[in-house]
């Protein structure tokens, strides 16, 4: 059994969004992981892009997150689940001036170490070069989604 209360839980801050990590894969062999993020309010979010070997859910908890799969676009309220299965363009944005909050599944937990690796590299005090970042992205089977809209709201 595995418990994570109310302020615990590792935390990775990657620019204007604040993930708390609530299974990274230990307890589930590896099978799931969860992490709950708070997006500050007018957050561009990621380039669109696609994971070969991992489905994601998004469940939001609080606020409205704009998710653009493909060429479509959905805003997102308190309530709303949206899963995103291998090979999805996709990309999700706070357009709002509340944050937002979302609880994060990655199926198998693969995505984790990616959002670690990230942490890490700003931590060193520089931002990953294109190249760089393409590098970690590829280490965790996910791609650009070349020929969609670089993030949502642009």
């Amino acid at each position: 059994m595995s418990v994570v209360r109310p302020g615990e839980g590792e935390s990775i801050v990657l620019g204007t969004t604040r993930m708390r990590v609530l299974e990274d894969g230990a307890n589930t062999e590896h099978r799931l992981a969860v992490t709950e993020s708070v997006l500050a309010p007018h957050t561009p979010g990621p380039p669109q892009h696609r994971h070969s070997q991992h489905d994601e859910g998004f469940y939001v908890l609080s606020g409205t997150v704009r998710f653009t799969i493909g060429e479509d676009t959905c805003d997102a309220t308190a309530g709303t689940f949206v899963l995103v299965p291998p090979g999805a363009p996709h990309t999700f944005a706070n357009t709002t001036g509340q944050p937002a909050v979302m609880l994060s599944l990655f199926t198998p937990d693969l995505y984790v170490r990616y959002f670690r690796d990230l942490r890490d590299a700003i931590a060193d005090g520089r931002a990953p070069t294109p190249q760089g970042h393409l590098r970690t992205m590829r280490r965790y089977a996910t791609e650009p989604a070349v020929g969609f809209p670089e993030g949502a709201g642009s």
